[in-house]
């Protein structure tokens, strides 16, 4: 079990879930600024959170012999 990986696999939901509360914000309400300012926010945290999922994911190496 590696450490590493999970909290990679963590980040990588917290990511996906950020980025699709921004594409419901973004759907869901007219033009202002506020929801513009929110749906920025959570999307860009969002896409943060997966991409570093993502790499943690892909950098981490696989050392159990199974």
């Amino acid at each position: 079990m590696n450490l590493k990986r999970i909290f990679g696999s963590i980040l990588t939901l917290l990511g996906i879930a950020g980025l699709i509360y921004a594409a419901y914000i973004f759907a869901s309400t007219s033009t202002g600024e506020y929801s513009i300012k929110t749906t920025s926010i959570y999307g860009i945290v969002g896409l943060i959170f997966f991409i570093a999922g993502i790499g943690l994911i892909k950098r981490t190496r696989d050392d159990s012999n199974v």
